[in-house]
């Protein structure tokens, strides 16, 4: 991964430079991570040497999610190889960058479930890229930081344990917000190339762990009776 001087983000490669003028941006341009950087800086548990793996392999995790979450176009995010890539959670189906494009985005595809739609708190089937963004971006608006706590394994099959974490300062689908700390942990494996490049992402962690903090607010005019009626959230 290029160097934070290079790139002009502390944290991420891919976002600024020759290789990024013909980039097609969400927005129009790349996004602004001064918000949750001081977010991740004041609130992080490690804080890994420059060069260490554990650093790069941070750097990666944050370059994809921007890229997923930024970049309109699967050929402009270069930190996958997209003739090969796939991404699952909690041992589902993969699935490729062009499914996550047209589900909706990357809450959608983290957030795939089983339930059945009326005990669904965050339902991915009826949301799309600037709702879900609209949904927890406005619940947690300095961001949603990411460290990695532990890396396992080295490339080219990278497992490692990571840690996401905002305050729900905004409301949330009917609940209102309790400034609480929304928090959750899991693991994961990327399978990269020899340039580094992701070919394969597989994502384990609990879902119901991050939805139920949303739901520690007192539910507005605008609750939704799935409130009550899910107590569980599985992730399958």
């Amino acid at each position: 991964m290029a160097s934070s001087a290079v790139e002009g983000d502390k944290y991420r490669s891919f976002m600024y430079g020759e290789g990024e003028k013909n980039t097609q941006w969400r927005s129009g341009a790349p996004p602004n991570y001064d918000v949750v950087d001081k977010l991740f800086e004041e609130g992080r548990t490690q804080v890994w040497p420059l060069g260490s793996i554990e650093e790069k392999v941070e750097r990666l995790v944050k370059t994809w999610e921007m890229e997923i979450v930024h970049k309109i176009r699967p050929e402009d995010c270069k930190s996958v190889n997209p003739e090969k890539f796939i991404f699952s959670v909690n041992g589902r189906k993969p699935i490729t960058h062009q499914d996550i494009v047209e589900m909706g985005g990357s809450y959608n595809a983290f957030l795939q479930t089983n339930l059945p739609e009326d005990r669904r708190i965050y339902n991915p089937a009826q949301e799309t890229a600037e709702s879900s963004q609209k949904a927890f971006t406005t619940a947690l608006p300095r961001g949603f930081a990411l460290e990695v706590l532990q890396v396992y394994s080295g490339p080219p099959t990278i497992v490692y344990k990571f840690r996401h974490w905002g305050y729900m300062e905004g409301p949330f689908k009917g609940h209102a917000p309790t400034g609480e700390k929304a928090e959750f942990f899991g693991m994961a494996i990327f399978h990269v190339d020899e340039e580094m490049r992701i070919e394969k992402v597989e994502f384990f962690y609990e879902r119901g762990d991050f939805l139920a903090a949303f739901l520690k607010g007192a539910p507005t005019d605008g609750a939704s009776s799935t409130s009550s009626r899910c107590p569980f959230m599985a992730n399958k």
